[in-house]
């Protein structure tokens, strides 16, 4: 019975450790990644949910909006690809629900309630029919926003997303981090007690098989993506994202935008030839570029080839 005892009072003590350890994790990483941009509060049924958004370049020009994938925020956008944009056009980039620092919609909120909430922002802003960019799970974003909202955006770049059906699972990891149960424990556990370099180097890992951009994780803050709420709620999203995917797909046929797809042949993350490859034949006219040697971060390994591609809808659209 002591023994017992023992054990439970060491396993009281520990918990309380995680969680005051948690806990200053998510003050520091606020801290020293803040909002950059500026909140909007938009209405969702009823319901005021705070948007945080990046707004660069001339109010005028054609509006471009930049969704980030998984695990993600403003700042992946950012670090270079926006300012490449922004000479030229009206540069809006927002933190998904649940990541950065954007409300949670609803738990495990759904792509087709993110792209209408990011659409009713755009919107709010003044931004009408956007060419809309979405990389990786933000390319499924892209997608339902196009499949939702068809008359509110002008073009589509999907960037390495995710759009077709696949057969490997989610995996251990985001199986128990997405489970109510064990998915606030792992969540907090991370939080309190993975040390910094191991981050980074999960940071780096996404660029595979390229090397990481100099300066990257400082400026990324991927201590941002270890808040306990933020893990909980990306597991959610990324556990839940296969059915949504599915019961898309059929939609694509109806997307009349001018369309590109932009996709690394080495992308291991989002395999091309499960995603862009069949969606460059789903949707009609859609253009697909393969980029040689290039892995699942092509913004930050092939900059100019995006830029183009967002010239080559611009022009398509009439809207340059």
């Amino acid at each position: 019975m002591k023994v017992i005892l023992i054990l439970v009072v060491i396993l009281a003590g520990f918990t309380a450790l995680t969680l005051w350890r948690a806990a200053q994790h998510v003050t520091a990483a606020e801290a020293a990644y803040p909002p950059t941009g500026q909140l909007i509060e938009v209405p969702v049924n009823g319901t005021p949910v705070r948007v945080h958004y990046v707004d660069l370049g001339p109010r005028a020009a054609p509006p471009v909006v930049l969704i980030h994938g998984s695990s993600g925020n403003v700042r992946d956008w950012t670090f270079d690809m926006a300012e490449r944009l922004s000479d030229r056009y009206r540069v809006l980039i927002f933190d998904r629900p649940g990541l950065g620092f954007t409300d949670i919609i609803t738990p495990n909120t759904p792509i087709a309630a993110q792209a209408n909430l990011l659409a009713d922002a755009t919107a709010a802003l003044g931004a009408e029919q956007p060419i809309v960019v979405g990389h990786s799970f933000g390319g499924a974003v892209a997608l339902a926003w196009a499949t939702e909202r068809p008359g509110n955006l002008s073009g589509l770049l999907v960037l390495a997303g995710a759009s077709n059906e696949w057969s490997t699972g989610t995996g251990l990891y985001y199986t128990l981090l997405s489970n109510p149960i064990t998915g606030p424990i792992m969540a907090n556990l991370i939080a309190a007690w993975v040390p910094d370099s191991t981050v980074e180097a999960s940071v780096a890992s996404a660029f595979t098989p390229n090397a990481m951009p100099d300066g990257y994780p400082a400026h990324y803050g991927p201590d941002l993506i270890l808040r306990p709420a933020s893990m909980f709620e990306n597991a959610r999203q990324r556990a839940s994202l296969l059915p949504q995917i599915q019961a898309m797909e059929p939609l694509y046929a109806d997307i009349a935008v001018p369309t590109e797809i932009l996709h690394g042949d080495l992308d291991t993350t989002v395999p091309i030839s499960v995603h862009s490859e069949p969606l460059s034949r789903q949707i009609p006219g859609a253009n697909l570029v393969v980029l040689p040697g290039v892995g699942h971060m092509p913004h930050h390994i092939a900059p100019d080839q995006i830029t183009a591609a967002i010239d080559r809808i611009a022009t398509a659209a009439d809207l340059r």
